[in-house]
């Protein structure tokens, strides 16, 4: 069964996330194998939204996306229910990764941020986790893998605009069986795959000013100020604003 959602004047189809494209990154692995039912949906992404065929084509002609999230609660076992998780490839001809930016719509979220060695995605440079609320937004800078999790009893409801002109790149988090952390009912415990992992840095969301938006507003609203969004398509030209978040 289709699970739709509304937005504008346009209907958009889910893209499903189910319990057995979790199998890879999921802690507790005993749980997972004596779960018979693994093609229930864990959570549903809404992509490429617009409110209208004009705010779509200047979407697509800044190459941009707006997606939407829902990730109702659940455990998986003994782990608060999460996205996969994954990272962001080079822009080519450069040497920055592409960013993307997030904010809660609805609920609240646990965002887990991972930097890793160039070329050895075992070894862990740094390790953020950002606690956001409805209306927060959260920057993921570039070279940052992120997992979301919902440690809440609410159902998560989170927006992104990112560059449209890549795929994720999923493949690292998957071979180390998720993220550098697990988070747990009693709290974080270290992925064993991962060495060198630091502490855990929390993190404030991002202040609403540093994309000209009003405090609470839906970010969506870039689009009538889309050039404030060409730092996730052009990171290369704004190395101090992205290298200063953190």
């Amino acid at each position: 069964m289709e699970v739709t959602m509304k937005f504008g004047d346009k209907v958009s189809v889910a893209d499903v996330r189910r319990l057995h494209d979790m199998e890879d990154v999921v802690f507790d692995k005993e749980w997972f194998e004596e779960t018979e039912v693994r093609n229930r949906d864990v959570y549903y992404m809404f992509r490429d939204l617009a409110k209208s065929d004009s705010e779509l084509e200047a979407i697509k002609a800044h190459h941009l996306r707006y997606d939407i999230t829902v990730i109702p609660p659940a455990m998986l076992g003994s782990e608060y229910i999460k996205t996969v998780g994954h990272y962001h490839p080079r822009v080519p001809g450069t040497n920055a990764y592409y960013p993307e930016i997030y904010q809660v719509l609805e609920g609240s979220a646990t965002y887990l941020l991972q930097k890793v060695k160039s070329g050895e995605e075992d070894f862990v440079l740094d390790v953020v986790v950002i606690k956001a609320k409805k209306g927060d937004l959260v920057l993921v800078p570039p070279g940052y893998g992120h997992v979301t999790i919902n440690a809440s009893d609410k159902t998560l409801e989170m927006a992104n605009w990112v560059c449209r002109d890549f795929s994720s790149v999923y493949e690292p988090i998957k071979r180390l069986s998720g993220a550098s952390y697990f988070l747990l009912k009693d709290g974080y415990v270290k992925n064993p795959l991962y060495r060198n992992t630091p502490p855990i840095r929390h993190l404030e969301p991002l202040a609403y000013d540093n994309l000209g938006l009003g405090s609470g507003e839906c970010m969506y609203e870039l689009v009538h100020r889309i050039e404030k969004l060409r730092f996730l398509t052009a990171p290369q030209d704004f190395t101090g604003f992205l290298t200063g978040v953190f």
